[in-house]
Formats: structure tokens, sequence, C-alpha cells
């Protein structure tokens, strides 16, 4: 008799998606949830502890996915650091359009914005980290110093831009989300008209004397 294949991390999000989906709810109780889906609890915990790290999960896992993606290409790695973020932009949104049914049953579910973020953590930790790589800060803002805080400060500003990206894609009803096509190009190009503009790099120059001539002379 030939044994029975492990349940695996993937198949967990097949799963979960297809219930979600079919059922136009996020299943509430882990028990219910292997029932309906006739797998057993013991390897559904296996790989997860709870259903939010499920959902979590399949996010970063969309997410990684297009990172892969872009990878595969050799002209991704020639594209400065404005290209390669709208390239990953448009990649994921792909993703997500792929899997709208199952997106717009989580998130639009969610009473408020503090809960999409909390969904969302996952793909945020990936999505920094890919921001972190860029090295924007160094390329654009090189003034020594400051470059904790300016990377801080480009990596959340840049996370929110992505989650309110999120947010109007959920509601676009344009044709082939056009709209946030346009959306992305130009919130993209601005963030990054803002980051090269000089009266941003004088008031981090600024910003970098006050704090030497007077926090570090007080701290003497």
């Amino acid at each position: 008799m030939a044994k029975k294949k492990k349940i695996t991390r993937d198949d967990i999000f097949t799963i979960y998606m297809d219930y979600v989906i079919k059922n136009e709810e996020k299943p509430s109780d882990i028990n219910d949830f292997c029932k309906e889906s006739k797998i057993k609890e013991d390897d559904f915990l296996a790989h997860f502890t709870s259903l939010k790290k499920v959902e979590k999960a399949i996010y970063k896992e969309l997410f990684l996915n297009s990172l892969e993606v872009l990878h595969e290409s050799e002209e991704f790695s020639t594209f400065d650091a404005k290209n390669k973020l709208i390239s990953l932009y448009f990649t994921f949104f792909e993703n997500l359009t792929l899997n709208r049914e199952f997106v717009l049953v989580s998130l639009k579910g969610c009473k408020n914005q503090v809960q999409s973020f909390s969904i969302l953590s996952s793909l945020q930790k990936s999505f920094i980290q890919f921001i972190d790589e860029l090295q924007i800060s160094e390329s654009i803002l090189p003034i020594e110093g400051l470059e904790k805080f300016q990377q801080k400060l480009i990596n959340q500003s840049l996370w929110f831009q992505l989650f309110f990206t999120i947010k109007f894609w959920l509601d676009d009803t344009s044709e082939s989300f056009e709209k946030t096509d346009i959306f992305i190009e130009k919130s993209i190009n601005t963030s990054f008209e803002l980051l090269e503009n000089k009266f941003l790099k004088n008031a981090f120059d600024l910003g970098k004397f006050i704090y030497k001539e007077s926090f570090q002379k007080n701290a003497q």
C-alpha cells in the first residue's frame, strides 16, 4: 500500500485560500477548518500554530514569489533602485490580482487598518529587507552620521506607500487595474523626486549640524 503523502506548507496555503474563497470568510477555528478541509489537525500543527500565521505567511509567500520571478531576469540586476522598486510593484500586484478573490475577503474583512497591518506584518519585514538591499540612502542621501535614521525613515515611508497602494488596488474597478498601474508609477516617481531633492539633503545636513552642536556637546 502506497504511503500517504504528507501535507506541506504549500498544501496548507492552497487549502486555506480555497476555504476562504469558497466560504467568503476566514476560518476562525483550527479544528473546524481541518474537519471541513479533510486534513489532520496534527498535519496542520506541524507547520502552523494558528490560522492567523497561515494568512500572514501567504502574503509573505506572494511577495517572495514575486521577487523570485524578478531575479530570474538578468535585466533586473542592471536596474537602478527606482526601476527595481517599480518592477517589484508591478510583479507583486500581478500576483495579487491572480489571487484577488482571496485577498478581497482577507483584507476587506478587516475592521480597521491596524488589523490590516497585522495581517501584512510578515510581508512588511520581507519588503523592508528588500528596500535595505537597494541601499537607497547610500545612493541618494549619503550623509555621514545619520545613516540609521535615514534608512529607517525610507523603510517606513516606502512601506506605508506599498500598504496604501494595496488599499487603492482593493477598491480599483478600472479595466485591468490600469488606475493602480498609474498610481504605482506616479507615487514611486514622486517618492524618488522627494528623496533626490536638494532641499531634503540640506535639511538632513542641518539636522546633523544641530545634533552635533547641541546634543553631543551637552553629553560631554
